[in-house]
């Protein structure tokens, strides 16, 4: 278990990003509070991913469907940059699919 999730938005049906699919993708985020380091956070849900199924993120160097695909967009105000961990998440301004299920977090 990672945590207690404190606030979760709406799920949000929207087209690929960065590919082309015939298949829509569903967002959320969540707020979760947590004892585990942001390293452990990204072990557990990796772990999750694998347990769902998945094996890659993408296939070819190109991103392609995926049952999940689990993100860790913030944790407190930390800034991590490591090769296989980068916190804020550095392109998360640049979604819709990620921002609006987040602000509407914030706004909670």
């Amino acid at each position: 278990m990672i945590g207690a999730v404190t606030r979760r938005s709406s799920l949000y049906a929207t087209k690929p990003w960065g590919f082309q699919s015939e298949h829509d993708f569903l967002n959320a985020c969540v707020c979760v509070e947590t004892m585990l380091s942001p390293r452990q956070v990204l072990e557990k849900t990796q772990e999750v991913e694998r347990l769902m199924g998945r094996t890659e993120k993408s296939h070819n160097g190109e991103y392609h469907d995926r049952l999940i695909d689990i993100d860790i967009l913030l944790y407190d105000d930390l800034h991590i940059d490591e090769p296989d961990l980068k916190i804020p998440h550095p392109l998360m301004h640049e979604r819709d699919f990620v921002m609006v299920p987040l602000r509407e977090i914030s706004q909670k």
